[in-house]
């Protein structure tokens, strides 16, 4: 109803979060946008997430204030979005917001006309004036007053800020040749911190796509560097304070270059992407270190993110007890008396020291305890024991603390990220528990992330479904179910992974065959609808939907999934020439289908000699099926591919042209080279 707050009943936890705010917030709707309309006056867009620091900071400033409120109120209707279960929304004003102010992040202010044009938009504004940063109320002020006397000019502004929104994407000349990745690579390369790993300076994210290019070219003769920067990069990130070296998993991103003080939220998108390029690093190249990192994530998404219905949640906040940071800080005190003796020595390891790094408090680290042990002239063994000791008491120190929010809301494509992760996972770390989580997330989503016409959904909470999903989530949950098809030989993934993958395509193709758009055909029509070519904290809907389509033209064999591939593809070929990282899992799938990749059927009635050495190690061109060679099967790629032996039969392909079949291990291992 009007004139109050109607966010106790939305789906998103973020929402809810806002729902005893003075203000009169109601979530995106055509009713909201007709009051403005009714009422001839803007409306205030307000977008964040549920784990997002600054937007809890400007909720207690200025939402939970009742005369910041009363302004909101009478001069706008209010309306709260989650950016995870709507991304659509928060790209098209994101796109707004940068090209106003140069700049974007969360929480996002945007001022709209009833016709949903953006005419202002900014990210967090203060309490109080700041110099360079108005005040909200100042801000309110001024656009109420520019609304009052200067509405037209607005809405002039409006129009032409939404002409420029719904743009569409430049078509490039070609795809991503071999030339355009070995220049993707100079690229990425030119940007690499030799001291401190990733790309850039501060804020540092982790940039998982672009890890996952170098993984997939480590070893190319073009890209010498691939493997060096790739272990580097994971080396520091281990080591940093991003990393939760108690709990497991790593944070969003470090405030500064080196990975040492984190901005604290935990993130499934984050974590589920890592655990993957850990797992398969630690075989790359060859640091063990690496599978213990792997381990560390998987059991915090198991033991932290897993709700009991089977699918995982979307993260942690940054805040605890109404302060950033609080439950992963310590005190050098807290550390000695955890310590033990070898207390100065521990604490040089872990990096805490007297003044902290995080307002007096230390974010732990982890420098090499061998290299510690000489400065202190004490056993390495030793003071790597005394470590691991004091990180397991400060274990109970910190599950006496009042825990992070969890947000369980369950994301679509964020579960099939973590089922992919977590099938490939069981295999290089001999895990058979991480399988089982997989199997049931993906059973979870397909089961009751589905309506009645089983159109997928984004999101899931409590026992309520978000909006329909968008093109990511049927990317990410195809992939996922292919993984667990590859892992498991079970043909029910297969299957679905194919209907996702087909309804990705009836859903979200662009009929001119020019890749895909986020939001379905079938979806609310807002002033844009966009095409998403740059990686964030995930692969871009057109890079996962291009993975998807590769796939698909490996098991399947149909040239319609190589043209739909080779659209997607050629969507992010302009932007790998202007910004390589912000394409690098479209650059990630491209390395793959130039390989070209190496389909292979293994069938008979025990398989798994043979899958074992597909396996065994990290073979990204390798697409694997495997079935009993009788003729009954859904998978194209096995039809016609008989067991001639009682042993299992491999047959090794190049675009179904297939050599003699392989019975023995080592021929196989030599096939795949």
């Amino acid at each position: 109803m009007p004139g109050a707050n109607r966010l106790a009943d939305a789906s998103s936890p973020y929402l809810r979060q806002h729902a005893g705010n003075p203000v009169h917030w109601q979530e995106w709707s055509e009713d909201a946008f007709a009051e403005a309309g009714e009422r001839q006056v803007p409306v205030l867009l307000s977008v964040g997430y549920a784990s997002c620091h600054w937007c809890h900071v400007m909720a207690h400033e200025s939402f939970e204030d009742p005369a910041t409120a009363d302004l909101m109120n009478r001069w706008f209707v209010n309306v709260k979005v989650d950016r995870e279960e709507r991304p659509d929304i928060d790209r098209i004003y994101m796109d707004a917001v940068q090209a106003m102010s140069g700049r974007g992040g969360w929480p996002m202010t945007v001022f709209l006309t009833p016709s949903a044009e953006p005419f202002f938009a900014g990210t967090y504004f203060p309490r109080a004036d700041r110099p360079g940063h108005p005040s909200f109320t100042s801000v309110l002020t001024a656009i109420h007053e520019a609304w009052s006397t200067r509405r037209a000019d607005l809405e002039i502004q409006a129009r032409s800020l939404a002409v420029r929104v719904a743009a569409e994407l430049p078509h490039p000349p070609r795809a991503i040749d071999h030339a355009a990745l070995a220049a993707a690579y100079a690229g990425i390369r030119a940007d690499f911190d030799p001291d401190h790993g990733g790309f850039g300076g501060a804020p540092k994210f982790p940039q998982a796509p672009t890890l996952e290019f170098l993984l997939r070219i480590a070893g190319e003769p073009w890209a010498p560097e691939a493997a060096p920067m790739l272990a580097t990069s994971l080396r520091s990130m281990a080591a940093g304070g991003i990393h939760d070296h108690i709990g497991g998993g790593f944070a969003r991103y470090s405030v500064d270059s080196r990975w040492a003080v984190p901005h604290f939220e935990k993130m499934l998108v984050d974590n589920a992407q890592l655990l993957r390029l850990y797992a398969h690093a630690s075989r790359v190249t060859a640091d063990l270190h690496f599978a213990g990192v792997a381990r560390s994530i998987a059991a915090y998404l198991l033991t932290d993110l897993r709700l009991p219905e089977g699918g995982f949640a979307s993260g942690e906040d940054a805040d605890s007890e109404g302060e950033e940071g609080t439950f992963y800080v310590f005190t050098r005190d807290e550390v000695a008396e955890a310590a033990g003796p070898h207390r100065d020595a521990v604490a040089d390891v872990l990096g805490v020291t007297a003044t902290g790094n995080f307002e007096g408090r230390s974010v732990l680290q982890m420098a090499d305890p061998a290299a510690v042990a000489e400065r202190w002239s004490i056993d390495p063994g030793g003071l790597a024991d005394a470590v691991a000791a004091t990180l397991e008491a400060l274990r109970s120190v910190r599950s006496r603390r009042t825990r992070p929010m969890l947000d369980d809301k369950v994301v679509a494509a964020w579960n099939g990220l973590a089922v992919r992760a977590l099938a490939e996972a069981s295999v290089v770390l001999n895990d058979p528990a991480l399988l089982v989580a997989a199997v049931d997330a993906a059973e979870f989503v397909v089961r009751d992330m589905r309506d009645g016409d089983g159109r997928l959904h984004r999101s899931w909470c409590r026992g309520r479904l978000g909006p329909t999903g968008f093109c990511d989530d049927y990317g990410a949950m195809a992939l996922g179910c292919f993984a667990l098809y590859q892992v498991t030989g079970d043909e029910r993934w297969f299957t679905t992974a194919a209907d996702l993958t087909r309804d990705l395509v009836r859903l979200f193709a662009d009929p001119d065959g020019m890749g895909f758009f986020a939001t379905g055909s079938d979806a609310e029509r807002l002033i844009a609808r966009p095409k998403n070519v740059f990686d964030l904290p995930s692969p871009s809907d057109n890079a996962l939907a291009a993975e998807a389509m590769l796939h698909m033209a490996a098991f399947t064999g149909a040239a319609e999934w190589w043209d739909r591939l080779e659209g997607a593809l050629r969507l992010s070929a302009g932007v790998i020439v202007r910004h390589p990282a912000g394409g690098s899992h479209a650059l990630a799938v491209a390395q793959v289908a130039a390989a070209p990749p190496l389909e292979v059927a293994v069938v008979g009635p025990d398989p798994s000699i043979l899958i074992e050495v597909v396996h065994e190690i990290y073979r990204p061109r390798v697409f694997v099926a495997q079935g009993t060679g009788t003729g009954d099967t859904r998978v194209p790629l096995l039809a016609g591919r008989p067991a001639p032996t009682a042993g299992a039969t491999a047959y090794v392909c190049r675009g179904f042209v297939c050599d003699a079949p392989i019975t023995d291990p080592v021929a196989l291992r030599a096939a795949l080279g």
